[in-house]
C-alpha cells in the first residue's frame, strides 16, 4: 500500500488503488467517483502529516485539550423519588426487592 519514509527516500504516491484496497479492508462501499476523490482527499491529508513531522516539538508539554476549560456538570443528587414497588407490581416474578427471571446460564 502506501507509506510515508524518511525524506532521504522518495514517498510514493497515493493511488485510487490503495483507496480500493483500504475501502475492501475495512468493508466500505466505495464508488468510482468517490474512490478518486479520496485519493485527492488522503494525498493532502498525508501532505499535512508530513508537513508536522517537520516541526521541531522538542520540550513542547503535551496537551489533553487545547482549551483550558472544565466541564460543567450537574450536581450528583437522587431528583426522583423510589418508584420499586409500584415498578414491580407489574413484574411477573420479584422476591425482596428483585426481579426474577429464567436462568440462561447453566
Amino acid at each position: 500500500m502506501f507509506h510515508h519514509v524518511n525524506e532521504e527516500f522518495s514517498i510514493m504516491a497515493l493511488e485510487e488503488s490503495h483507496v480500493r484496497r483500504a475501502a475492501h479492508l475495512a468493508r466500505l462501499a466505495v464508488s468510482d467517483d468517490q474512490a478518486s476523490g479520496f485519493v485527492d482527499d488522503l494525498s493532502r491529508i498525508l501532505d499535512m502529516v508530513d508537513q508536522l513531522q517537520s516541526l521541531d516539538t522538542e520540550g513542547v508539554t503535551p496537551l489533553a485539550h487545547p482549551l483550558d476549560a472544565t466541564q460543567r456538570l450537574r450536581a450528583d443528587e437522587v431528583t426522583e423519588t423510589n418508584q420499586r414497588d409500584t415498578f414491580q407490581r407489574c413484574a411477573p416474578a420479584v422476591e425482596n426487592g428483585l426481579y426474577l427471571v429464567p436462568r440462561v446460564v447453566e
